[in-house]
């Protein structure tokens, strides 16, 4: 169910939420806030506005009733020969489709000049012209971080027409992503937006409650994260969450990703998170980076995949009870492991390990896949990488499948304390080497054959 202020922003207004259901309307116009008015009446949702100051005093709504609600009381506005000129006019979004007012809101508010636009209605994908002043490439950059696939755009005369190959109802998810720009950033480059947007899914992540064996609202938060990035999302009969997406032909390499929901115990609440620099601690108890810092980084990648030219296949698993012995990882049925090739753990501690092994005794996979590992990172300038041993992870279980694994640092440190931290530098480069291995797919491939012909020889 989505929050009221997701529900404002993925419809189109721009709010500023001061409490629960408690809205600033300052910065909204007039127009758009009757037009907010003319929904909740719609709605028959219960509302006080008072000194633009909305207040909603009833539960939630589904958003698909809430959109019957927009698109009832936007036909009685909608003006088809509306057109917007950004030089000149506030944007009312009354007049444009219903799918596509929250990201041409977003959009405006960002800098980036609307002139026309259309959602689709499910027969076309959605369309967007801009003004030619914009950055284009920059636009299309930030798209793709949000894993919008095959971004396009066409040089016209007077504009720019974006075409985006989505559904129409994707527009929503686009629209709340982009809410989450801070115009400042675009001057920062794409490499500072994406720093700035793993950092706000590792903040989210460490929001949310969820030790071992409590995981149904991080699991239920996860899910929603990763359902527009996958064929499959299901939650198996132990609680772990299982997802799986087929990339390009399907042709290549099928790879497991796997993070722990649980965290070790559960996190203060009220507690804030103090950042020094890249130094992220808690105020108060664990900082639950062990293993929210992984989690986080598996929801960006598959926003990555989703738009990249990855060809094969992968297993996403999201364990719970992992602090407790592995319980979760036990429990994953055998059925969903058939035709793993190879496994990627986010769970080590650091900012360099690629761990191959359990204390030494327990092997996770051959030495050519963590090497293969090692070379990446030389290629791509990351310093200190190597193969080491580590301690008990659900990368044991994996290899017991006979799954060649790696379990790879993600940042953290001092964990199952209240002196934890995450250094959120170290996650971002393990976010550039999980990229750089996709990009790599069909060596890795071949890496994976001749490991499994010199297996087949002894």
């Amino acid at each position: 169910m989505k929050t009221w202020n997701q529900l404002f922003t993925r419809s189109g207004w721009i709010l500023e939420e001061q409490g629960k259901n408690t809205f600033d309307c300052k910065k909204e116009t007039e127009e758009n806030l009757q037009f907010l008015q003319a929904c909740l009446e719609k709605a028959d949702v219960q509302y006080v506005l008072k000194n633009r100051e909305l207040m909603i005093v009833q539960e939630l709504m589904d958003e698909s009733n809430w959109i019957r609600a927009v698109e009832k009381a936007a036909k009685e506005r909608r003006d088809p020969s509306y057109y917007f000129n950004p030089e000149y006019d506030e944007l009312e979004i009354c007049h444009l489709d219903l799918y596509m007012m929250g990201t041409v809101r977003q959009l405006n508010r960002l800098g980036f000049s609307t002139t026309l636009s259309c959602d689709g209605h499910d027969r076309r994908f959605p369309i967007i012209c801009l003004m030619k002043d914009i950055d284009i490439d920059l636009l299309t950059s930030i798209l793709r971080l949000f894993g919008i696939p095959r971004v396009s755009y066409y040089e016209m005369r007077n504009h720019y027409k974006l075409s985006l190959r989505i559904k129409r109802s994707q527009l929503l998810d686009l629209a709340e992503q982009l809410s989450n720009l801070h115009s400042e950033w675009l001057e920062q480059g794409i490499e500072y937006i994406e720093r700035q947007l793993l950092n706000q899914e590792i903040e989210q992540c460490l929001s949310i409650p969820g030790s071992s064996g409590e995981e149904d609202v991080i699991r239920k938060v996860v899910r929603e994260k990763m359902k527009p990035y996958v064929d499959y999302i299901s939650v198996d009969h132990y609680g772990n969450l299982l997802a799986e997406k087929t990339y390009g032909n399907g042709n290549g390499p099928t790879i497991l990703l796997n993070a722990h929901l649980d965290t070790v115990c559960e996190i203060e609440p009220g507690r804030t998170i103090q950042k020094n620099g890249t130094i992220w601690t808690s105020s108060e108890g664990i900082l639950g980076a062990d293993d929210r810092a992984g989690v986080a980084l598996i929801v960006m990648i598959a926003k990555h995949l989703n738009q990249s030219d990855f060809c094969g296949k992968v297993k996403f698993i999201f364990t719970v009870e992992e602090e407790i012995g592995l319980v979760g990882a036990r429990h994953v049925d055998e059925y969903f492991l058939w035709g793993v090739d190879a496994a990627i753990v986010l769970d080590r501690r650091g900012n360099s390990d690629i761990v191959t092994s359990s204390g030494g005794i327990i092997p996770f996979c051959n030495s050519q896949y963590g090497l293969f590992f090692e070379q990446v990172t030389k290629e791509i300038g990351l310093v200190g990488w190597a193969c080491r041993e580590g301690g008990s992870s659900d990368t044991v279980v994996w290899a017991s499948h006979g799954i060649e694994s790696v379990n790879l640092s993600v940042g953290y440190g001092n964990e199952h304390t209240a002196k934890e931290f995450l250094d959120v530098q170290a996650t971002y480069q393990t976010y550039i080497l999980l990229k750089r291995i996709f990009q790599k797919g069909r060596e890795l491939r071949r890496t994976l054959r001749n490991i499994s012909t010199m297996r087949c020889a002894q």
